[in-house]
């Protein structure tokens, strides 16, 4: 039996989980520092914090970081890396990723994305549902594209930003590292990092 340990027992965590059975692992179990006070997320068990995951490695054959926040799910990972975790990645079987794409370890693909050829999506990111990356994109690790987002072709995206819900991006834009693109807003010139931009045409905030 293939066992998947989770770490982050979140609303994310649950989505995380049910991809994960799609993808045939046949046995979940989350960790999360709100143990023991949380023993169950969604129909899966809770069985210990990120101190017991780190000494219960061994007993699990893939793991995965189910936390949303950019940056505590990279610290999260780059800890588990660290000790030695063997981390997946996990695409939806409905979504759609180019043979000729790019996903890195501990990214999350989910229902309905899309990925096209010779895109580069890096280590620990989230491509959320219905979301779509053109050709020729490059993600940087820890990037979030959120439901229903879309990049164009040739779209650069710095590590640890977030491209909120329904937001669109123009081909051949820069974003830079840790961004914050609002929901709905339309980027249709680079982004310095660090900056949050809101709006259509999308402005600083």
């Amino acid at each position: 039996m293939n066992r998947l340990a989770i770490l982050g027992a979140s609303g994310h965590g649950k989505v995380v989980a049910d991809i994960a059975e799609r993808c045939g692992w046949e046995e979940l179990a989350f960790f999360d520092d709100a143990w023991p006070a949380r023993s169950i997320n969604g129909v899966w068990p809770v069985i210990g914090n990120t101190r017991s995951m780190l000494a219960r490695l061994h007993e699990f054959d893939g793991v995965i970081v189910g936390i949303g926040n950019n940056k505590v799910r990279h610290e999260k990972m780059q800890m588990l890396m660290e000790a030695g975790a063997r981390f997946i990645s996990l695409v939806h079987p409905h979504a759609i990723v180019s043979r000729h794409a790019v996903v890195g370890a501990g990214s999350v693909v989910m229902a309905g994305a899309v990925i096209n050829v010779s895109t580069v999506v890096g280590r620990g990111a989230i491509l959320n549902t219905a979301s779509s990356v053109d050709h020729d994109c490059s993600l940087g690790d820890f990037v979030h594209v959120s439901p229903g987002a879309n990049l164009a072709g040739g779209v650069e995206v710095g590590q640890h930003s977030w491209i909120g819900i329904g937001a669109s991006v123009r081909e051949l834009v820069k974003i830079g590292a840790g961004v914050v693109v609002g929901a709905g807003a339309a980027v249709v010139r680079d982004v310095a990092d660090g900056i949050t931009v809101v709006g259509v045409p999308a402005r600083p905030l």
